[in-house]
């Protein structure tokens, strides 16, 4: 398929982005690196170009004008009180047909106002917004009030906006539109970042909700679709899911489901015969009917569990002996996938109970919208491409970092590659082009951090 053909295909299933909002709310800095690489190459790259971007720090004022930087730091948050802001610019050049209403071929508007990769900053306790088409950090929030919570995983819903779990405990949603933020501090407009800075806990109003949990470890989060509002254009009744309890604690391991709306907790399953190991349940995704599906990573043997989304009943499995259990998704078949960092990866299929295999070891991993699966190789380091049918091996990316840990995919097919360090690298699969947004602190995320991932299953390409 062409380039302009992926594009289409992924453009015309557009489904968890705002229907009718702005996108972003300001400018931000970070260092932008373009690189072009082979297919066949193994090496990283010889060449790096800078790309300026824009200054942090300064308030929108829908005049477009912005100063150029290539600056990794910023200075202040800003106060947005008008909501003005430039909207998504398609990168076809032109606006495809997305489907009528709210339909948008899948469910999330005709036209997509924003799109943005959620990235849990673990080392200084926030998560960073950054516009997918531009590389700008366009917001960066405390997601605890201590800002020691060290969040992890983060999950995007059809409306744009995220849920970051805590692995010390606690989760926080954060809403991506700052039209929908609440006026809560006492002062005059609504007060939230729009840049690499963050405002004070109490002081950032794009904060929808925290729930705190006495666990230990708490990692997974995932969204429920919800039911599309047609009249409204809106979602409604989305849930989340997450699970914790106590580091090597028997019988400690708990699934809980929560309102969406206001954070509160509707549903609590025990699993007092799941094996929770030191860090319990590690990823978690849901299926096309809301189900949670989660694995354990430090016991043996691994176990991967389906919480039932009616009856809250639960199935375990035994994940096949050598398999090292890290990176999770479910693909648009409503088939888990676990990547492995020993010995080699695995896919289960629930209708015939039957595990799959490939050769492949790595971390984070999703399925794009032409059905590759895409995994976090650390041994290249980069990216590899696998048929998620065939299990067939395709092309390898190599990404100039020593720790790749997390991908996901946009609502444009780009792939967005993760490390430990401090970059996202947002990979052409096409071209193997690849660029880079910098200015991440200690980050760690390979969860649905876009979205992209619910959209596929609840509406699955075809």
């Amino acid at each position: 398929m062409s380039d302009l053909g992926l594009r289409l295909a992924v453009v015309a299933s557009l489904g968890p982005l705002a229907c009718g909002d702005n996108g972003g709310t300001g400018s931000a800095s970070a260092t932008t690196t373009v690189t072009t690489q082979s297919p066949t190459t193994t090496d990283p790259p010889p060449t790096t170009t800078q790309v300026p971007t824009t200054t942090a720090g300064d308030t929108t004022d829908g005049s477009g004008g912005q100063s150029s930087s290539t600056s990794t730091t910023s200075t202040g948050a800003v106060s947005v009180t008008d909501g003005s802001a430039t909207g998504l610019k398609f990168d076809l050049g032109v606006q495809p047909d997305a489907g009528e209403g709210c339909g948008g071929g899948g469910g999330g508007g005709g036209m997509a106002d924003f799109s943005y990769i959620w990235i849990a900053n673990s080392a200084e306790g926030t998560i960073s917004k950054i516009d997918t088409q531009t590389l700008q950090e366009m917001g960066r929030y405390l997601v605890r009030s201590d800002s020691l919570g060290s969040p992890s995983r983060t999950s995007v819903n059809l409306s744009g906006d995220v849920a970051v779990a805590n692995r010390l405990g606690g989760v926080t949603k954060v809403y991506a539109d700052p039209e929908d933020c609440q006026d809560t501090n006492g002062m005059p407009g609504i007060q939230t970042s729009n840049s690499p800075a963050y405002l004070p806990w109490g002081v950032e109003e794009c904060i929808a909700w925290y729930t705190p949990f006495a666990y230990t470890t708490q990692r997974p989060v995932a969204w429920t679709s919800g039911e599309l509002d047609q009249a409204t254009c809106t979602y409604k009744n989305q849930k989340l899911w997450t699970a914790g309890g106590q580091n090597n604690v028997a019988n400690s391991l708990v699934v809980n489901r929560l309102n969406g709306d206001t954070g509160a907790v509707e549903d609590t399953i025990p699993m007092p015969d799941v094996p929770i190991g030191y860090f319990g349940a590690y990823g978690g995704a849901v299926n096309q009917d809301g189900d949670f599906w989660f694995v354990i990573y430090d016991v043996v043997p691994s176990h991967l569990v389906r919480v039932d989304a009616v009856t809250l009943a639960y199935d375990k499995y035994v994940v096949p002996p050598g398999i090292c259990p890290y990176g999770f998704t479910v693909d648009g078949k409503g088939r888990p996938w676990i990547g492995s960092f020993c010995q080699e990866s695995v896919r289960f299929d629930p209708d015939s109970q039957q595990w799959a295999t490939f050769p492949v070891l790595g971390y984070g991993i999703q399925q794009d919208a032409l059905g590759r699966m895409w995994i976090a190789d650390y041994q290249l380091p980069g990216v590899r491409e696998i048929d998620s049918e065939t299990l067939a091996v395709g092309k390898s990316i190599v990404l100039p970092s020593f720790s790749v840990k997390g991908v996901s995919i946009d609502f444009y097919g780009y792939v967005w590659v993760v490390d430990m360090n401090q970059s996202a690298f947002r990979v052409d699969p096409v071209t193997d082009q690849y660029q880079s947004y910098d200015g991440l602190v200690g980050p760690y995320t390979y969860s649905d951090m876009t979205g992209w991932g619910l959209s596929n299953v609840v509406f699955p390409p075809g």
